[in-house]
């Protein structure tokens, strides 16, 4: 197999799970944009990833988040999913969105919380146990705004209490992702700011543990692919959250902010072993003031292309290079792959693939942006408010 005939191979391997929540309303904190042809409920937001699949092929699950999608029967939910060409992928724990969790969750001082907390997570696993999901993604919102409001150890214990329960609940091929985020909503401290904590975490819980890489969730000047190179070294990293951030956790387009970043990460995930299944693909992104079915069509796009790109990178002129010590020569080899234009090859993946080469001329052109305008009026539009 030639090398480029290697890269396209690979490239049609890729998978890309797309987020329930990205097809529903979003916003800002100060308020949530309504859009024409939003879904109203979960089997909707089904519809619109099966053609995001449709038109890209390598979209093939859905994420669901709890309780936002609770439906009475997941097997029939998995089932309106499979006719629509795509599958149940993750299912994300909600443990922010009640009154209750003023104070943390999992984390909270009064073990009636954490109790309540717990349970939500269980609840999840029997809904993957539903579902056929193997990923349970856990974020929490958990922190203090101040010192002395907590003890900042203590809540480190009763997290690790709490997860070791969830963990023992899993089914064999079931897996916990735990994800971290430097701040906010908590401000002072947060109990899973960063990838160290929740590597320590998932190293104690035991193989089953995996960290989750949110691209938006780093301070500016973090160097990220060092973290994923890490991470899969010592075999932890789980799963990516792709998003763009300009100052914070800014949810964009994956790729928006800086494509440059995103293609150093899919080399290390390539240099590194990790393309493949057991390193998930997943957007989490909101798309608050564009269209979000060609949003999320791009975004699966961008991450191909960075993809492509970091598969083209000559490593044995790399390793040369570095060998050799010739900074200048082994930085131009990483550029000329960044500075490539793989759109022409992606548009040969995809007809080879059977697809149209260009998903979101397609997309346009299918009518679907018109169709769900029309039929989807009345009723109450999926989303959060604010």
């Amino acid at each position: 197999m030639t090398e480029l005939a290697a890269v396209k191979a690979a490239l049609k391997t890729q998978a890309v799970e797309t987020p329930s929540w990205a097809y529903g309303n979003s916003g800002t904190r100060f308020k949530v944009f309504a859009q024409a042809g939003v879904p109203r409920d979960p089997w909707e937001k089904l519809d619109d990833a099966g053609k995001v699949h449709e038109f890209t092929g390598v979209a093939p699950t859905v994420a669901l988040h709890i309780p936002w999608d609770k439906v009475d029967d997941y097997a029939a939910l998995a089932k309106h999913a499979e006719e629509r060409g795509v599958k149940l992928g993750a299912i994300n724990s909600n443990t922010f969105q009640d009154d209750d969790y003023k104070l943390g969750s999992i984390c909270h001082p009064d073990v009636a919380i954490r109790r309540k907390a717990v349970d939500h997570l269980l609840e999840c696993v029997d809904i993957m146990d539903a579902t056929g999901s193997r990923d349970l993604k856990l974020w929490f919102a958990d922190g203090t705004n101040y010192p002395g409001q907590d003890d900042i150890r203590g809540r480190q214990d009763r997290l690790a209490e709490g997860l070791a329960e969830v963990y023992e609940r899993l089914g064999d091929d079931q897996r916990m992702l735990l994800e971290y985020k430097f701040f906010e909503p908590a401000f002072y401290t947060t109990d899973v700011p960063d990838w160290g904590t929740a590597y320590a975490h998932c190293l104690k819980l035991g193989p089953k543990a995996q960290v989750v890489v949110d691209t938006g969730h780093h301070a500016p000047g973090t160097n990220i692919e060092f973290i994923v190179a890490t991470l899969l070294r010592e075999g932890k990293l789980g799963a990516f959250d792709f998003n763009s951030r300009f100052y914070a956790d800014d949810d964009l387009m994956v790729g928006a902010a800086d494509p440059f970043q995103l293609f150093r990460i899919m080399y290390e995930v390539v240099r590194g072993g990790g393309f493949t299944p057991e390193v998930a693909f997943m957007l989490d992104q909101c798309h608050n003031i564009e269209a979000k079915i060609p949003a999320i069509i791009r975004s699966v796009m961008n991450v191909q292309e960075a993809t492509a790109k970091a598969l083209l990178v000559d490593r044995g002129a790399l390793a040369v290079a570095q060998r050799d010590g010739d900074v200048l020569e082994a930085n131009a080899v990483v550029m000329d792959a960044y500075n490539t234009d793989v759109r022409p090859l992606l548009r040969e993946v995809r007809e080879e693939m059977g697809l149209d080469p260009e998903p979101l001329k397609a997309y346009r052109a299918s009518g679907w942006a018109g169709k769900i305008v029309e039929e989807r009026v009345g009723g109450e539009q999926a989303g959060w408010g604010a």
